[in-house]
């Protein structure tokens, strides 16, 4: 399996792999032992969509025997022009038909012993943290994005059963769940925001219900952090600040902001009230004080002037952003922001992306430096055994944030969530030593 793309696709992913194990497959480490590649593929940038041709081409240099699924699924008729060796071309989150496109090409065994699946499902990620997909889809339109025509309107799954397989990955050894969609603020809008039974009560179709839920998972002296992703700031949001100051999830909100201005987000279609944005940032952090909010902002998109970027870096200045990362904009076929006058020239772009990067940098190490002599709570993501060891605060999504590098970190193990004294801090990072 070749999994490329944002963690929704990795979580399709493991759950292909999952149901290809309860049929009697096994993984291969390599391409030399393999029956079939899978490339699962993301079609949402048109540089995504040449890295999944080239892993999809390396695939069938090395194996010969491939089949794609994923977002570019969508653009088959590309694929099969370049590769028309494919074995099979499917979409996004079309399990059943990858599945059967495998069983066709490489059919299970007649006696094939199927009991060979964990509780929890198979994983790509740590056994110590895994992404919980609420949701599938998006209502908004933005100009610059095609993902709701790679994956339809929001479409959300029952709390219940999102529960059940959060108990699942816990019990299978879980200490950190990571949710995702592609708008958790709007997880529900298609459910009506109806109740299912659940553990003697109800639970409501709604993202603060099920984010409480979510926290009292777990038991006192092992709870599991519940961190959420690609969070919208809807008004409902500030409900859910309150369960980060009590400690059911933690203080980190996800939100793709993407701009400041107002002209710029107008030609988005993205909401355009960055002032009281910055009052609720406030609202929150009086409630929350911990809290670290990041957000990811495109530079360059048709028609930003200088005005309007100047003025996404004093917003920053105001915002003051725990974790920010930026992208310069990049046409994607079918996108309307293709047919919108006012191209920047690279050379801006690459000027503006030198510039935000700069300012948010800055920003991120003078928050770090005010966590040196603070005690925090890490989890631990990797140890040599030798005394070293990586983790990463309530602050630090896996992957896509900051680390902490821990000294004196000797009988740990990875999943293991211990009291760090901060000694030390960079521009992304920190440095401490575990208390005893």
């Amino acid at each position: 399996m070749v999994s490329l793309g944002c963690p929704k696709n990795l979580v399709d992913s493991e759950r292909i792999l999952t149901k290809l194990r309860s049929d009697g497959y096994q993984m291969s480490p390599d391409y030399a032992g393999a029956d079939i590649v899978l490339v699962n593929t993301c079609g949402f940038l048109d540089s995504a969509k040449e890295e999944s041709l080239e892993a999809i081409g390396e695939a069938l240099a090395e194996n010969g025997r491939v089949i794609v699924t994923g977002c570019m699924g969508k653009d088959a008729e590309t694929i099969r022009a370049r590769f028309p060796q494919v074995l099979a071309v499917t979409g996004a989150h079309q399990y059943e038909q990858v599945v059967g496109a495998v069983h066709e090409a490489a059919p299970v065994p007649p006696n094939a012993f199927l009991n060979l699946v964990p509780e929890g499902g198979l994983k790509l990620t740590p056994r110590h943290y895994s992404y919980l997909k609420i949701s599938e889809g998006c209502n908004h339109r933005c100009s610059f994005c095609i993902i709701p025509s790679l994956r339809g309107d929001l479409v959300s799954r029952r709390p219940d059963a999102i529960l059940r397989e959060a108990e699942k990955l816990i019990a299978a050894g879980t200490r950190e769940l990571l949710v995702i969609s592609q708008d958790t603020s709007a997880y529900g809008v298609d459910l009506r925001h109806a109740s299912w039974p659940w553990q003697g009560g109800e639970v409501r179709a709604h993202m603060t219900d099920l984010a409480r839920e979510l926290g009292r998972l777990g038991t006192p002296s092992d709870k599991v952090w519940v961190r959420l992703h690609y969070v919208y700031p809807y008004p409902h949001v500030d409900q859910v600040i309150p369960l980060m100051a009590e400690g059911l999830v933690l203080p980190y909100l996800d939100i793709p902001f993407q701009h400041a201005s107002r002209a710029v987000l107008k030609a988005m279609r993205r909401p355009a009230n960055e002032a009281k944005v910055l009052e609720r940032i406030r609202g929150w952090r009086g409630i929350c004080p911990d809290i670290a909010i990041r957000s990811t902002f495109v530079v360059g998109f048709p028609g930003e002037t200088e005005e309007d970027f100047q003025y996404l870096l004093d917003w920053l200045d105001e915002a003051q952003l725990d974790r920010v990362g930026a992208f310069r904009f990049e046409p994607v076929q079918g996108a309307a922001a293709n047919d919108l006058s006012g191209a920047v020239p690279e050379s801006v772009k690459e000027e503006r992306y030198a510039r935000i990067m700069e300012k948010t940098a800055a920003i991120s190490a003078a928050k770090l430096q005010a966590k040196i002599g603070r005690t925090l709570d890490v989890i631990v993501d990797l140890a040599d055994g030798e005394g070293g060891a990586t983790g990463r605060s309530q602050a630090d999504a896996p992957e896509i944030d900051g680390e902490v590098h821990l000294r004196d970190a000797r009988g740990l193990a990875p999943g293991d969530i211990v009291p760090v004294s901060i000694e030390d801090a960079d521009e992304h990072d920190l440095y401490g030593v575990p208390v005893a």
